[in-house]
């Protein structure tokens, strides 16, 4: 038999989207999950970025902040090899990396930091424009901006942030997978993306033994808003479909940023403010914690892929709907947190009495 007798992998791809992915996904978890063990067991992961705790920190030891390094090089590859149309969006990506990286180590000015977000998205945007108004490309590339952002803002308890890009580019995969006109290399690349992200929990789950770190929080919210957009401008799904998905992230870091702004506080600024942190400081844990969270993210996720098949209103009533959800959740914790801020009072004011 010839070798030309065999299917390429173009055809493989094309015929076979779904087994593809599930291929693509398994060997991204076993690449990523060996790329991380070694930098553990050689002792690298160390002398690239160690997280060293601080009074604002939730965590107790120094832990290497290297999970970037296992999941980058993984999506960038894949989507290089697998997803040729995406080829900017993965060459940002690695750039990000790249700067974070030297953040992690060095520290960087928050304004060289921004600058390069807010270069990255309007970059992506002006060499792929959606077909839409200038006004409305300027909101969706400042919504992306913002989610580059919040990722790193929400990286900060065990299981938490890997937990949310499995959840999240899984949701993707599946609906880019899904329609009337599959989106392969979307679909490709968001299930590399989660596959990763699953190889980086087995190290970064309560107790975890690496953590994200700039250089992979910031290139994980960028590659969250870079395939939302890509997936608008392909019409394999509407503006909403990536707020949803991602939603448990976005109020979390919206909520929490508007808090600290209100009262004149530097949002960038480390602090112990975001809800998940509060559950953490309440006693529920960071493994705990981290499931509650699966909960919702799942439940997003499904919700959002549920309602692609809906009228165009019932989406947008299905949204508001998981609104009301988030914000039921956040008054549920922000009512337990009042309650454990009034005990501590009451105990300090009896120890003084």
């Amino acid at each position: 038999m010839s070798a030309s007798s065999f299917p390429s992998l173009f055809d493989f791809l094309v015929r076979m989207p779904w087994a593809a992915a599930a291929c693509v996904a398994a060997a991204s978890l076993v690449v990523c999950a060996l790329i991380l063990h070694s930098l553990l067991r050689t002792g690298l992961a160390w002398r690239l970025a160690t997280d060293v705790p601080n009074d604002r920190s939730l965590h107790t030891r120094p832990t290497p902040r290297v999970g970037g390094w296992g999941i980058v090089p993984v999506g960038v590859v894949a989507m290089l090899a697998l997803a040729p149309s995406m080829w900017l969006v993965a060459l940002i990506a690695a750039v990000l990396a790249a700067v974070s990286q030297i953040d992690d180590r060095r520290g960087l000015p928050a304004r060289v930091r921004f600058g390069a977000h807010v270069l990255a998205v309007a970059l992506l945007i002006v060499v792929n424009p959606a077909p839409a108004p200038w006004w409305a490309l300027a909101a969706v590339g400042f919504l992306m901006v913002w989610l580059v952002n919040l990722y790193n803002f929400m990286d900060g308890s065990d299981g938490l942030a890997g937990g949310m890009a499995l959840f999240g580019f899984g949701g993707y995969a599946v609906a880019a997978l899904s329609g009337p006109v599959p989106q392969i290399d979307l679909g490709i690349a968001s299930a590399a993306i989660a596959g990763a992200a699953a190889g980086f929990l087995l190290f970064n789950f309560h107790p975890a033994r690496i953590f994200l770190g700039d250089s992979g929080s910031i290139p994980l919210g960028f590659l969250a808003g870079a395939l939302g957009y890509w997936g608008w401008l392909e019409a394999a799904w509407p503006v909403w479909f990536p707020a949803l998905v991602f939603s448990p992230f976005i109020a979390d870091a919206s909520v929490t940023l508007l808090r600290r702004l209100s009262r004149g506080e530097k949002f960038w600024q480390a602090h112990r403010e975001h809800y998940y942190q509060r559950m953490v400081r309440l006693g529920v844990g960071h493994a705990r914690t981290a499931l509650a969270w699966y909960v919702l993210m799942l439940a997003g996720v499904l919700l959002a892929n549920w309602a692609l098949g809906f009228s165009p209103s019932a989406q947008w009533l299905a949204v508001g709907g998981w609104a009301i959800v988030i914000v039921i959740a956040g008054v549920v914790v922000d009512a337990s947190w009042r309650r454990h801020q009034a005990l501590l009072s009451e105990q300090s004011g009896g120890l003084r009495g």
